[in-house]
């Protein structure tokens, strides 16, 4: 029996109705209750076992949890949105996400592919000429938005499944489909792969759309320059006094976490090769005439390597602690989140390059694109790698008039099928009868 070969065209009405859906309903890392019970719903329709909260994921393995009331809060809303009960009791501290495994029990390669499903903490934009906007599908949520295209990542992910499972009688081996929480932060990925989910993988497959500005229909088979990276959160902790009357009594939080801010960015770039490093937040104080004697600080290091991380690492641990006692204040530090190095196989590229030379979708494969972001992912591929499988990142064309993380980031919603293509294709390739 032929493949179908009409799948991809045939589900696009489907791909763009799955996206829109999920991009009206963001949530943040570790709190996607209603994403991953709607991922879930469409996943047991189709016959795949799934394995739920602790079961698909080393539950102390997790970096930056939101706190237990957070938590409640947001479960809270998840009953209300219609999350059943025992989804929720599954999932419940905060242990969202999925693992969805068929298995054909024929002799085959065991391929796995990963898909992020967390939103950011952004506003999302009311212009007209943000689609989302004006099409009335953008985030109903205050304050969170699907800014980096993971809507369309998890979209991807249901449309590979939809076909695994209605040409399973074609296939062989077994594949494992991982919905992964809290990308955004580094802080989901080491936890899905601790639970052993990668041990016997002979090939592993997950991507992003965009990253670069690239034309629809074209597709990297690898990337390079991914940054292993390091996520803090800092408590400066001083004395509160009245600014007029008293300044000398006072020790200044806020001025410890604005010295360290600064400073932060004097740390030396490194000889050997790419070093980052940001503050993304800071809040301090409670009024004009008060001596703040709180102050809290998001930051992150990257490095190109593991050890140039480190170098970042310790060198921004070094100056928050002299900040902080420069004006006499404690600071805590919270680790939060973490990414390694990855380098992909490219052994893979004239594999996917081959695989998907039939597609009507597929323009053009780039063997390699150059990116410098950074990517939990990174735990999975090196795990497979390290077991003896092969691992890839790719990217998947489209415009980018606003870049990732912005108010008005959006991606054409063609690229969907595109990618959806390119797995299929891999797994006619791979594991066809």
């Amino acid at each position: 029996m032929l493949l179908k070969n009409n799948f991809t065209e045939s589900i696009k009405p489907q791909l763009k109705s799955w996206r829109r859906a999920f991009h009206q309903q963001p949530e943040l890392g570790f709190m996607e209750y209603y994403t991953t019970y709607k991922i879930g719903k469409e996943l047991e329709k189709l016959g795949f076992k799934l394995y739920v909260g602790q079961d698909a994921l080393k539950s102390e393995s997790r970096y930056g949890v939101p706190s237990k009331e957070l938590l409640q809060e947001k479960e809270s809303e998840a009953y209300f949105q219609g999350v059943e009960g025992d989804w929720l009791s599954h999932m419940h501290g905060g242990n969202t996400g999925l693992v969805a495994i068929w298995d054909t029990e024929s002799l085959g390669k065991h391929l796995a592919f990963r898909f992020d499903i967390d939103a950011l903490p952004i506003q999302e934009t009311e212009h007209e000429d943000h689609l989302p906007f004006s099409q009335g599908f953008s985030s109903s949520k205050r304050n969170v938005m699907h800014a980096c295209g993971h809507d369309g990542h998890i979209t991807i992910g249901l449309g590979l499944a939809r076909y695994i499972a209605e040409n399973a009688r074609n296939l062989n081996g077994k594949f494992t489909l991982l919905f992964q929480p809290a990308e955004e932060g580094g802080r989901g990925a080491k936890a899905m792969t601790d639970k052993g989910w990668l041990q016997d993988v002979d090939a592993f497959y997950t991507g992003h759309l965009g990253l670069r500005d690239l034309e629809v229909g074209t597709v990297a088979a690898t990337t390079k320059g991914f940054l292993a990276s390091s996520k803090l959160n800092v408590h400066f902790n001083g004395e509160s006094s009245h600014a007029g009357m008293k300044p000398e009594d006072g020790r200044n939080a806020l001025l410890a976490a604005a010295t360290t801010a600064t400073q932060l960015y004097s740390i030396p770039r490194h000889s050997e090769g790419a070093s980052r490093v940001n503050v993304g937040k800071l809040d301090a104080g409670s009024g004009r005439n008060i001596i703040a004697d709180r102050a809290y600080l998001e930051l992150e290091t990257r490095g190109e390597t593991g050890e140039i991380n480190q170098f970042m690492l310790g060198e921004a641990k070094r100056m928050i602690q002299a900040s902080a006692n420069m004006h006499n204040v404690e600071a805590s530090i919270d680790f939060v989140g973490e990414t390694e190095g990855m380098d992909c196989d490219r052994e893979l590229i004239d594999s996917i390059s081959s695989h998907c030379e039939t597609s009507s979708f597929i323009k053009e494969v780039l063997p390699s694109a150059a990116i410098s972001g950074s990517e939990d992912a990174s735990f999975m591929m090196n795990k497979v790698q390290a077991n003896g499988g092969l691992a890839t990142y790719m990217l998947f064309g489209t415009s980018l008039p606003y870049n990732h993380h912005h108010p008005s980031f959006d991606f054409e919603e063609d690229a969907l099928a595109v990618a959806v293509d390119t797995y299929i294709h891999l797994v006619k390739g791979e594991n066809t009868r």
